[in-house]
């Protein structure tokens, strides 16, 4: 079933032939924000393996919002710690197409991710957000998450540094 935002975009899982604007939408957050810490703009060549992470089933899923072929964002659940009794606890994320934002797609994807992760064996579901982030910090409100702690100046870009916020949300 697919919810449809006031954006008339569809919400479905991530697939190979969007690799290109996947990337696009992530590498204008890598040049521009601070909203992650990468640096350097990807290839599409060098996001590949970070595609093959995710599945249609279980806890590490990729869902994008679709218009007519173009790509207004996406959403995903990875893994938070690469230990496993951190397994049952995942690391959410969204990104939208630059100028895609406020529309409604952000909550989209994420009602539809949790309405998918419902029957996954997990327990947390973690957000970082460098700060300041009013709309993501919102966003993660409105679905259930509470601020855990920020982490002063953990990260140097743009020539400054920045807080993150931790925040977190009980699963289901």
């Amino acid at each position: 079933m697919s919810f449809q935002p006031r954006s008339d975009a569809t919400i479905r899982h991530g697939r190979s032939a969007d690799l290109a604007q996947l990337t696009a939408i992530y590498n204008h957050y890598v040049v521009n924000t601070a909203a992650t810490f990468d640096i350097e703009p990807f290839t599409v060549s060098q996001r590949r393996s970070w595609l093959r992470q995710y599945t249609t089933t279980g806890p590490h899923r990729l869902l994008v919002a679709d218009r007519d072929g173009e790509l207004l964002g996406y959403a995903t659940s990875t893994a938070f710690r690469d230990k496993p009794a951190y397994h049952p606890s995942i690391e959410v994320t969204v990104y939208l197409r630059a100028g895609s934002g406020g529309g409604g797609i952000g909550s989209a994807l994420y009602r539809r991710l949790f309405d998918e992760l419902a029957g996954e064996a997990l327990h947390r579901a973690y957000a970082a957000i460098a700060l300041p982030n009013d709309a993501s910090v919102a966003l993660h409100r409105r679905f259930g998450f509470s601020e855990v702690g920020t982490m002063t100046e953990v990260g140097w870009k743009h020539e400054r540094w920045w807080d993150v916020l931790w925040m977190e949300r009980a699963l289901p």
